[in-house]
């Protein structure tokens, strides 16, 4: 392609809701990541276009608990911002249901590949999609929104938004404090951004859900706390009078930057959808340029007023990066930052030492179609054409122990590719699971001792499961396994498919392992 051109997605695969700083030529971003951890990935580029995975806001499991939570709760939309010298993400931990238990806490951090702190929770700052502004005055501002019951039938999806002041802030720790001083209601806002320009405060907002209706919308006052007009062109973006099927589909949730060279860039989630509107990559992360028109609205800046899959890079340091490896042969010590579990997981679920060079996963008892914390470590997929390759050393001791590859996008909605034992003897299966309800689709013996490399591919027409003895042979035991199991569609949900290592003994204890020598991932798109 050329250098005077990218490519959307920036960001492909599982990375939603994305929040954008820049600190002097260096930009940040952070997406969400619902149960998944480490959770809040944090990236950094020079140009925009290529990111670089640094860290993640939450890296420990004593930083969060969201053990008990379903794949769609956890933690929502982030906020990343800057402020003298502290880098500040501001997120909603949402643990009760999708409308009930919403938390909002602030971590910090000097370095964004961290460490960051533990979470400060917000007293009383309930609500989604929350952000923070710090104002010249030096007041910070907390936003966010929250369903009012008694507005529910005048306010657009139910929602009203409510800003918040933080009003003390403890320059030891560099968080706010847990007071709140005032409650201010707007009209029927969601997912609140603060930018300023010439005199003006903007709302970024998104309406009308993360689905077939998203936009990004504006509203602006001469004063923080209202009253806000709307921008008369609203929505400023959106794809939902396009088909569903279109090759970029439910725009929405933005963020803006204004670079070193006085551009101003937009990055925004969207999903790349097939037949019947269906996705399994999850919502993913865009970009696209943005300008101040004349009568000070923002507006996008495309030939065409969409996002497009090829636009014009900008005005920056083309850089490279560095090369992205879809390999992994465990020869490091620590997790590569790729690697996810289901919820923050125990220390002994898997080693890198103990056999050198390989990763062991050790069983456990739960099961994916639990909500739960099973031995499952997986990476996003990140194309709709993909190949990838495990070489596995498991002998199970007893009919209860599987382990093999798994390709999630909830605890409902799976498929399982794993070898067993039945009747003594190696067997290897497929399974999906549909709503909870477990279906063996494909089933054979192994007629080979050692080693078994298991390959997983999809295309147009599906999932494709093979198998060898070695990385070269590649027998189909299941082929064309329908794609949409493992679509957002199907299971209503906010999450992408994940493809990785599995393991378990259904509720039995084990002292079993399997041993990953490496796993590769090739992808390309449609």
């Amino acid at each position: 392609m050329n250098n005077k051109y990218y490519q959307n997605p920036i960001l492909s695969g599982f990375y939603p809701d994305p929040s954008i700083c820049r600190v002097g030529d260096d930009y940040y971003m952070v997406t969400s990541s619902f149960v998944y951890f480490p959770g809040l990935p944090i990236f950094h580029s020079k140009d925009l276009i290529h990111w670089e995975q640094i860290g993640h806001g939450i890296s420990r499991p004593e930083q969060l608990d969201y053990h008990n939570c379903e794949t769609s709760l956890g933690l929502w939309a982030p906020t990343i911002r800057y402020h003298n010298g502290i880098f500040y993400i501001i997120n909603t931990f949402v643990s009760g249901g999708r409308e009930a238990k919403r938390d909002n806490y602030i971590i910090t951090a000097k370095d964004p590949s961290g460490p960051w702190s533990n979470a400060h929770f917000i007293k009383d700052a309930d609500g989604i999609d929350s952000s923070h502004f710090f104002d010249h005055d030096g007041r910070i501002w907390y936003t966010g929104n929250f369903i009012l019951i008694r507005n529910i039938m005048k306010v657009t999806m139910g929602f009203i938004s409510a800003n918040w002041i933080l009003k003390h802030f403890n320059s030891k720790e560099n968080v706010p404090s847990y007071g709140m001083a005032k409650r201010l209601e707007a009209n029927g806002l969601k997912h609140l951004i603060y930018t300023t320009k010439n005199g003006w405060y903007y709302l970024l907002v998104a309406e009308g859900g993360t689905f077939t209706n998203h936009s990004v919308m504006m509203a602006r006052s001469r004063k923080i706390d209202g009253t806000y007009e709307f921008c008369p062109r609203n929505p400023i973006i959106s794809h939902r009078h396009l088909s569903l099927e279109h090759e970029i589909s439910v725009t929405g949730h933005a963020d803006i930057v204004k670079t070193q060279n006085d551009e101003w860039w937009m990055v925004l989630l969207a999903v790349r959808p097939y037949k019947h509107a269906h996705f399994n990559l999850g919502r993913e992360t865009f970009l696209v340029p943005v300008l101040w028109d004349s009568d000070g609205w923002l507006r996008i800046d495309t030939e065409n007023g969409l996002v497009n899959t090829q636009e014009r890079r900008p005005n920056l340091p083309y850089d490279t990066g560095k090369p992205e490896f879809y390999s992994d042969n465990f020869e490091c010590t620590e997790l590569s930052m790729i690697w996810n579990s289901i919820h923050p997981y125990p220390v002994h679920l898997f080693s890198l030492t103990e056999r050198p060079g390989c990763l062991r996963l050790y069983l456990c008892p739960e099961k994916l179609e639990e909500v739960c914390t099973p031995a499952f470590l997986g990476r996003r997929q990140q194309h709709q054409i993909f190949h990838m390759q495990a070489a596995m050393d498991f002998s199970p001791s007893s009919d209860h122990e599987d382990a093999g590859l798994a390709l999630v996008q909830d605890d409902r909605f799976h498929y399982t590719f794993t070898v067993s034992l039945k009747h003594s003897q190696r067997i290897l299966r497929v399974q999906k699971v549909y709503n909870h309800d477990v279906t063996i689709l494909a089933e054979t013996m192994l007629d080979f001792s050692g080693r078994v490399y298991l390959t997983v591919s999809a295309d147009e027409t599906g999932y494709h499961f093979y198998y060898g003895s070695n990385e070269q042979m590649k027998v189909p035991l299941y082929l064309k396994a329908d794609p949409t199991l493992l679509s957002s569609v199907t299971n209503s949900g906010f999450t992408g498919t994940y493809l990785g290592m599995y393991g378990t003994s259904n509720k039995h204890k084990t002292e079993g392992y399997a041993d990953f020598d490496w796993i590769l991932y090739e992808g390309q798109n449609l």
